[in-house]
């Protein structure tokens, strides 16, 4: 069971010898086990081989002996008489079988009379038992292995500066992909680099939001000077504006037309200008092929949220781009899987040049396309192949464009308007409207089993997703933003949701946000009090800007921090290993994903200001594992900025196990009470900024 915590914000201390430790906690257990016993194991923290042995298993021998005729010794006596020895052991016998009848029988009855109720109740108070005893356990094992697991994690090479597990080009060729797949994820047995990924050289603390969106540093991201002057696409231009910064200009109408793009869409779905989207039903945005983000940085400023996927990149991303400037963005693919979206997530999809071939394989990807789209969305597409000046000269264009035309039609969608380069269509508000097309139009209504609602990396799909949801709500009666935040009854009814619920997770992270920033404000200006060459901003302004929330739930965090006035954007993941709330979150008029974390997470290293992990160690040990916890913080610290931070929230044995691992990830960490549950503890790390020497 937990050990008594050294109270304190400076962290519990893991005094003395691992093996007095676990000798002191399993005493009984061990004075007369093997020899060869070894309290040593494997770095997975789910493999508890060694204590569930040393708890269930009792190889010593038996207590009163074996007699030379195989029975055993009679503890009480010897010397009794044959015959008087054969009476007493059959009275024994039918004892115990009178016994074994009546506990069966008292057992069926007991069982056949209690209520559904009852079990229930017993069966979730066992199940509380049960996840107290491996949580025990877990701690145990961990801390019960001795210093060789507190050594310090190794950096890795400098070849691994922009290491992104999963995503390996050149290894996917050699394994026979092409034709696009190529650039997947695969996420195989050994994608993972047990090593602390380092900064490049030259690396600088990102500029502070909104600073930073329009500047950033050349040596923080992977480009060259010949990526930067060839970035000729609309949302692509960007400059040089010293030696070790890139500039960009989304908001200058001399540089790049951003804004007068922006105000063409608006004005070709039927409205004044950009800042009417809210208006209109549309807050967050799929901005495929997103370029460096000029699009989605200049949407921002109109409270619209835009997602930036596109391919992995080994240089020039435009994911690492984005990141950089503090917006959203992750590596994602429509080369052959499903987005991990659920269906119906975005009110709008914008692919400017973004270098997808919709006419290509049967017009699948455009299937994909519509199965994330809300009911009554805007797919917006700009491309030279929709020039009608361009395909009247080129036949093979021509025909391109005719296919996407018209498969977008049977797929129920509107084209409302196009012109020059940019076409936008509006899908249908009404189901009716695919039980209307010609017989045996392509693609097909998907089955209920084909139609999942929240798809992790599946094979993409030859039919039309999304008509089985109840989700299916045009984005002209759903609430606009901020309103859509707050669902009411009826809305999270489908979710199956009570009213109660949201709001006592929403009032929870409300209290928890100014319980962070009441932490953090002081940590940061006693322990940081200023950079050379930089101005401190008021406490907590602007002290991150990219948030990564690893167990999202409902959202409660991302809405915590936006109604406190945070300059923030919050990626909030689901696991794939809990209760599937990122519907729910999307609805809200947030942005998240899918994911499984035992798998790496599709970005570049040093995405994130801050992680969040509420309650996430306590769903990952419920379920069988194949990674270890240090595997999970190590990805963590690839995923967070040099001096970012990370705050978990949790029970007392987990935090006590996770305090131990932060050593070998030379992270700062303090342990911290939660006054109202003496059954949890704040852990609050951060990671120190370590720079890799030059090489002459």
């Amino acid at each position: 069971m937990p050990r008594p915590l050294h109270r304190g914000v400076s962290g519990i201390r893991v005094s003395g010898n691992s093996n007095d430790f676990w000798d002191a906690e399993v005493k009984d257990k061990t004075e007369k086990g093997d020899s060869d016993r070894n309290h040593s194991s494997s770095q997975s923290f789910l493999s508890l081989r060694s204590p569930f042995r040393l708890f269930f298993q009792d190889n010593s021998p038996p207590k009163y002996g074996v007699t030379e005729n195989g029975f055993t010794s009679d503890p009480f006596g010897g010397g009794t008489p044959r015959s008087r020895h054969r009476l007493t052991m059959l009275f024994l016998k039918l004892s115990l079988v009178v016994i074994v009848i009546l506990a069966l029988t008292g057992s069926f009855w007991w069982t056949i009379s209690i209520s559904t109720s009852s079990r229930g109740h017993i069966f979730r108070g066992y199940r509380r038992l049960q996840e107290q005893l491996v949580s025990d356990l877990w701690d145990i094992g961990e801390l019960s292995l001795g210093p060789s697991r507190l050594k310090e994690i190794e950096f890795c090479s400098e070849e691994f500066e922009n290491y992104i597990p999963c995503f390996n080009v050149s290894e996917n060729v050699a394994l026979g992909y092409s034709d696009g797949n190529e650039y997947d994820r695969l996420c195989g047995h050994g994608s993972r680099k047990s090593c602390l990924v380092l900064p490049p050289v030259n690396y600088k603390i990102p500029l502070r939001w909104p600073t930073g969106k329009e500047v950033i540093w050349v040596a923080n991201v992977k480009i060259t000077g010949q990526e930067v002057f060839s970035s000729g696409s609309l949302t692509k231009r960007m400059m040089m504006l010293e030696e070790d910064q890139i500039s960009f200009r989304s908001a200058s109408l001399m540089f790049d037309g951003v804004e007068d793009y922006s105000h063409q869409i608006a004005e070709m779905v039927g409205l004044r200008n950009e800042s009417n989207f809210i208006q209109a039903g549309v807050r967050t945005i799929l901005d495929i092929g997103c370029g460096y983000g000029s699009f989605g940085a200049h949407l921002f400023s109109k409270q619209l949220l835009t997602m930036c996927i596109a391919n992995y990149e080994s240089s020039g991303s435009q994911v690492q781009l984005t990141l950089e400037r503090g917006l959203p963005a992750m590596i994602g693919s429509f080369n052959s899987k499903q987005l991990p979206y659920p269906s119906l997530s975005f009110d709008m999809l914008h692919c400017a040049r973004c270098s997808v071939d919709w006419d290509k394989k049967d017009g699948i990807f455009l299937i994909e396309a519509d199965r994330v789209l809300k009911p009554g969305g805007y797919f917006v597409w700009t491309s030279p192949l929709t020039n009608v000046h361009t395909f009247l000269r080129d036949k093979e264009k021509q025909k391109r464009w005719n296919f996407v035309r018209d498969f977008a039609e049977n797929l129920c969608w509107e084209l409302i308007s196009q012109q020059d380069e940019t076409v936008v269509w509006k899908k249908t508000n009404k189901k009716s409207c695919y039980s209307s097309r010609k017989p045996g139009s392509c693609p097909p209504i998907c089955s209920k089993g084909q139609d999942v609602e929240s798809p992790y990396y599946r094979p993409l799909q030859n039919c039309i997703g999304g008509t089985n949801s109840r989700r299916w709500v045009p984005i002209e009666e759903r609430a606009t933003w901020p309103f859509r935040s707050n669902l009411n009854k009826n809305e999270l009814e489908l979710y199956g949701l009570h009213s109660e619920e949201l709001l006592v997770d929403s009032a929870n992270y409300k209290t928890a946000v100014r319980n962070y920033w009441s932490l953090l404000s002081p940590l940061i200006f006693s322990d940081h009090p200023k950079r050379p060459g930089d101005e401190d901003p008021s406490p907590p302004y602007n002290m991150f800007r990219n948030v990564l929330d690893m167990n999202a739930r409902y959202g409660g965090f991302n809405a915590a921090l936006l109604e406190a006035g945070k300059s923030v954007w919050v990626m909030n993941v689901v696991p794939t290993t809990g209760p599937n709330y990122l519907p729910l979150v999307l609805d809200r008029g947030y942005i998240g994903v899918s994911h499984n974390w035992c798998e790496a997470f599709p970005t570049y290293p040093r995405t994130y200001d801050m992680v969040h992990a509420d309650g996430l160690l306590s769903l990952e040990i419920s379920q069988y594992r194949r990674c270890t916890m240090l595997d999970l913080f190590t990805e963590v610290d690839r995923l967070l900025r040099p001096e970012g931070w990370v705050i978990i929230h949790d029970k007392v044995p987990l935090i006590e196990s996770a305090r131990a691992l932060t050593v070998q990830l030379k992270w700062d960490a303090r342990v911290v009470e939660i006054e109202s549950n003496s059954d949890e503890r704040l852990l609050i790390c951060q990671k120190p900024f370590f720079k890799r020497q030059a090489t002459s």
